[in-house]
């Protein structure tokens, strides 16, 4: 089982006492946690078990973004948490979750390797060809080479690539956005998913046979391109078939504001107040504004259908 770990710079004395005496580490943002990164987490992976050391992961929270930009960043693939379920799915021994602030943004590279890195323990750093750390990013791996002095090794990893395009989380925030997320899913390796939880709505799926489950998402995922998917939902550990709809509900109301709800196929139990996940797999067509109710459900049985065909 992984066992995740808080850090703040500086880093705690009593902390660094419970450490491994050696571990290998890859560092990154890793949001996302897409085929590039895995790359990366799964070449520490193989090193540390080479070695018979522990495996870890070093990650930042919040988003460096947030602190750069002094506001909320919402186009997060993996949020914390999400991120560290994908990580001990990996299986990696331990995450390291480093707060990142206005003191570790002003952190010179130098003094991140003296006073972050050597008292980790780090028998080994592996990293993306692109990782960059320190004040303004000036930490390069060949920095991290030239500061090792033989205390560590350092392992960089080539970029990944499909089809010649690298593997990238901007690559995959704009796949999302765009509404291609059979694309965002090839980056990944798994399917593009949100987690939520359920909250009343005013009901009128119920109304028309449609029975919808609408999700409170609290975490600031990236939101994929207004429209209708088809999608696995989890709910209470278990996987069912459904409709997503990601939009404003035009036929109904004039209200801006993007929901996202739900139609779990075969599926009649309540859940409000309930977790649940859903896994986009392909888009199945735009939002439209019908003339109807009657035209609103044709149109629902169709996208149930086509759901039905595309989750087969």
């Amino acid at each position: 089982m992984m066992e995740m770990i808080h850090l703040n710079y500086p880093i705690d004395k009593s902390v660094i006492s419970k450490l491994p005496e050696k571990q290998v580490m890859a560092i990154g943002q890793f949001d996302g946690v897409h085929l590039g990164h895995q790359e990366v987490i799964g070449r520490a992976l193989s090193m540390a078990s080479e070695k018979k050391i522990p495996s870890a992961v070093m990650t930042f929270y919040p988003h460096p973004k947030e602190v750069l930009g002094q506001q909320i960043y919402t186009d997060v693939i993996t949020p914390l948490d999400h991120k560290m379920d994908c990580l001990e799915k990996l299986g990696i021994d331990y995450a390291y979750v480093l707060h990142f602030d206005e003191s570790l943004m002003k952190l010179s590279a130098e003094t991140f390797v003296e006073e972050v890195l050597i008292p980790l323990n780090v028998a080994d750093l592996v990293i993306g060809f692109d990782f960059t750390f320190g004040y303004k990013g000036l930490g390069t791996p060949d920095k991290l080479i030239e500061w090792s002095n033989g205390r560590y090794g350092v392992e960089v990893v080539s970029p990944f690539t499909q089809n010649g395009i690298k593997t990238s989380s901007t690559e995959i925030r704009s796949a999302l956005k765009d509404g291609d997320v059979m694309y965002a899913n090839e980056l990944l390796g798994r399917y593009y998913s949100i987690r939520g939880k359920v909250i009343g709505g005013d009901r009128r799926g119920r109304t028309i046979g449609f029975p919808t489950a609408n999700m409170d998402i609290k975490e600031p995922y990236v939101t994929p391109a207004i429209g209708v998917y088809a999608v696995y939902t989890w709910v209470k550990g278990k996987r069912y078939k459904g409709v997503m709809s990601i939009g404003t509900k035009p036929t109904f109301s004039s209200d801006k504001r993007i929901t996202l709800e739900v139609h779990i196929l075969d599926f009649h139990e309540t859940i409000y107040g309930e977790d649940i996940q859903a896994d986009f797999v392909c888009f199945l067509r735009p939002e439209k504004k019908f003339s109807s109710v009657e035209a609103l459900v044709a149109q629902i049985q169709q996208d149930v259908k086509a759901a039905e065909t595309k989750l087969a």
